[in-house]
C-alpha cells in the first residue's frame, strides 16, 4: 500500500469516527429516575372543578394532547403540534369537543405570540380556544360560551 492510500485511509478513518462522535454527542442519556407527579397542579385543580360545574352534562378532559384534537398527513406538518398540550377539552358525551380552555399564568408573560401560534393551530382545524388568567365563576364562563351575536345598533 503506497503512503498516499495509508494516509487517505487513516484520514477517512478519522473522520468517520468524528461523525459516530459528534452523532452521539447531542443525546442525553436517560438517568432512570421516573417519578410520579400530579395530573392537574394546585393551579388547575379548581379550574377543573369550575368547568364541571359550568358543563354538568358534558365530559370535562384534562391535559389532552394536540395529536388527540389535531390531524395532518404529512410530517412536517405533524411536527407542528407534536408534543403540545391542552389544559382543558370540553366535549359532548358523544365526545364531540365543545370548547377548548387554557388557565394561563404568570409563565404565560411574553409568550403571548407562542400562545397566539398554538391557539391557531386549534382553531385552524375549527375548535374554539378560550384563555383565561384566573379561574372564573360559572357565569363569566357562561358568557364567553356564547357565540357572539349581532351588533346591536346605537
Amino acid at each position: 500500500m503506497t503512503k498516499e492510500m495509508l494516509l487517505i485511509l487513516v484520514v477517512a478513518v478519522v473522520l468517520a469516527a468524528t461523525a459516530a462522535a459528534l452523532k452521539g454527542a447531542g443525546r442525553r442519556k436517560a438517568s432512570g429516575d421516573i417519578r410520579a407527579k400530579k395530573l392537574l397542579t394546585d393551579r388547575e385543580q379548581p379550574m377543573f372543578h369550575r368547568l364541571q360545574q359550568a358543563f354538568p352534562n358534558d365530559i370535562v378532559l384534562t391535559q389532552v394532547a394536540f395529536s388527540a384534537l389535531l390531524t395532518a398527513k404529512d410530517l412536517p406538518t405533524r411536527a407542528t403540534f407534536n408534543r403540545k398540550v391542552a389544559d382543558f377539552v370540553v366535549a359532548t358525551k358523544a365526545f364531540e369537543v365543545l370548547v377548548v380552555v387554557e388557565l394561563d399564568d404568570s409563565s404565560h408573560r411574553g409568550r403571548e405570540a407562542h400562545d397566539s401560534r398554538r391557539d391557531s393551530l386549534l382553531g385552524g382545524a375549527g375548535y374554539r380556544v378560550l384563555r383565561f388568567k384566573h379561574v372564573p365563576d360559572v357565569d363569566a364562563i357562561h358568557r364567553m360560551m356564547r357565540p357572539p351575536g349581532p351588533v346591536q345598533p346605537g
